[in-house]
């Protein structure tokens, strides 16, 4: 008997995807109304889930509570689904190994696009773990190609298309894309395409890669520089198990950069030694001026970084 998981709230249309999906395929549906990393893993096992949606950051707690386990002991999970936030390489390698047998998809979306526009499926996800090659290798933390009913765009601030590997906005077209409100003007451009304020990029095949809400580019002295880049260098550190950078006010720059760190635990690391890494694997413009370590990141219910609390406490500190 097939069981889908379902641990985000009914009202984030990924939790719709995940219940409507669920009954439209007959799944038992099981919730979790209260996500813990412990409580997921307990029901997962003791209800012999077959399918799950979660959010990057419900994933790296659950293999943080796995520890030192070599597998996660649950034969029965085929399928596990996330989305609604860039994934973190370090945490979709340990999943995979952690869970060796279990169908990785990654699903990207907006509830203005009627949940998913683009796909990281299974097979994208065990040849990008496979491979050597570093451009390939990095798609496995892209959303994966476009739905073949969705045409895809990134724009620069001009609206102009960029080419591939450039960083842009995403704008979506389709029929699935409605990109309005009850109540609201549609946000759909004349010639049907819809910018969703989201950043990225694209490859030469097609591969659409997340670097965060357009709103959190942080503007140092003119230059644009992407929270996601900083915070995906940060991460690779193997001391650190949480970041967020975000840019606070600055007389010199119009705004710095600045970054909260949660530690992993049993380890230590040093602001000075985080800024060398940044200022190693890419430049001192992006080094963060000031870093502070944090117990933990506040998230919504949903799994969401409120990176405007972050920022708040940030420049709150700074001053």
């Amino acid at each position: 008997e097939d069981a889908a998981l379902v641990s985000v709230p009914p009202y984030h249309i990924a939790g719709m995807a995940a219940i409507m999906s669920s009954v439209y395929s007959g799944r038992r549906i099981v919730q979790l109304a209260n996500f813990s990393a412990e409580g997921w893993i307990e029901l997962a096992r003791a209800e012999k889930v077959t399918h799950a949606f979660v959010v990057p950051t419900m994933l790296a707690r659950i293999i943080d509570a796995l520890g030192d386990a070599g597998s996660a002991d649950l034969p029965h999970l085929r399928a596990l689904a996330y989305g609604g936030g860039k994934m973190p390489q370090p945490v979709i390698e340990r999943a995979m190994k952690l869970f060796p047998d279990t169908d990785f998809t990654n699903a990207y979306g907006l509830t203005e696009t009627s949940s998913t526009i683009a796909v990281l499926g299974p097979d994208d996800h065990r040849a990008a773990a496979a491979s050597d090659e570093p451009d390939l290798r990095r798609r496995i933390v892209s959303v994966g190609r476009p739905l073949p009913s969705i045409d895809v765009e990134i724009r620069d601030e001009e609206g102009n298309p960029v080419g591939p590997g450039e960083s842009g906005e995403i704008h979506v077209r389709g029929e699935q894309v409605s990109g309005e409100y009850l109540g609201r003007a549609s946000n759909v451009g004349s010639d049907g395409w819809f910018p969703t304020r989201d950043g990225g990029s694209m490859d030469a095949e097609g591969y659409l890669f997340i670097e965060g809400r357009i709103d959190d580019v942080i503007v140092r002295g003119g230059e644009n520089l992407s929270p996601g880049e900083i915070e995906d260098v940060l991460l690779d550190h193997d001391g650190v198990a949480d970041c967020a950078v975000v840019g606070v006010p600055s007389e010199q720059w119009g705004e710095a950069v600045a970054a909260a760190i949660v530690v992993q635990e049993g380890r230590s690391v040093g602001a000075v030694e985080l800024q060398a890494l940044v200022k190693e694997k890419l430049r001192s413009s992006r080094v963060p001026e000031r870093i502070e370590f944090w117990d933990e990141l506040p998230y919504n219910e949903t799994g969401k970084l409120l990176r405007r609390v972050v920022r708040a406490r940030l420049a709150g500190d700074a001053s």
